[in-house]
């Protein structure tokens, strides 16, 4: 059983495009998986409704929920589900909080621009006040959006500003921006499900993937 939350402060960095790569990845190992869509948005909830909407298979629950009673709902629906993904939406909000409290992981995604790692200081708060009743959250900060031309070195920049944090690790997969991700997301899928693929979006999510549940 794992609770894995993908949030942050900063809108536009992807959280709900790694949320629901995992869930489908998960799925199709045959895990019973929960997508926990608490983003006003709804983007993790509308990518489900077009999975079942052309039966893609496995299926992927998908459920919303709202307010500062979170923690007791996903204990509940812990007994239910064998893994859970909770997709926070890019603000501080009380679901973001309440699910700090409950989740084992929290994946940060951020894109590698300054704007996005002046964001984390409050994270680096937030998650330092939930590990006091959490003990068991562990907090991760992963690039996402990377640019994909190879000269350009953002990413050795954002790693560099990362160890500020006392709280956060980084990630090692970096997500970069490729429309495979974007192609996926309209049908419902995973990249891995993507007909034609793109394998180096593959490589990068399965990278992403093997990281979060330790494979």
């Amino acid at each position: 059983m794992s609770i894995i939350l993908i949030g942050g402060e900063k809108g536009g960095t992807g959280k709900t495009t790694l949320a629901v790569n995992l869930a489908a990845m998960r799925a199709l190992q045959g895990r019973d998986v929960l997508v926990i869509d608490t983003d006003i948005q709804a983007s993790a909830s509308y990518w489900a409704q077009t999975r079942d909407e052309t039966t893609v298979t496995p299926r992927v629950a998908c459920i919303q929920k709202f307010g500062k009673g979170l923690p007791t709902e996903v204990r509940d629906l812990a007994r239910r589900y064998q893994d859970l993904i909770i997709d926070a939406g890019g603000r501080d909000s009380p679901e973001l909080r309440s699910a700090l409290l409950i989740a084992e992981r929290v994946y940060i995604p951020i894109q590698p621009s300054q704007f996005d790692i002046w964001t984390l200081g409050r994270m680096d708060d937030l998650v330092t006040n939930a590990q006091v009743f959490n003990l068991n959250l562990h907090a991760w900060v992963v690039i996402s959006r990377a640019s994909t031309n190879p000269s350009v070195s953002e990413v050795a920049e954002a790693q560099s500003l990362l160890a500020d944090f006392a709280h956060l690790r980084l990630a090692h997969a970096v997500i970069r921006d490729r429309i495979a991700y974007r192609k996926a997301a309209r049908d419902g899928l995973s990249v891995e499900e993507l007909k034609p693929g793109d394998p180096k979006a593959g490589e990068e999510i399965r990278a992403f993937f093997q990281e979060v549940f330790n494979e």
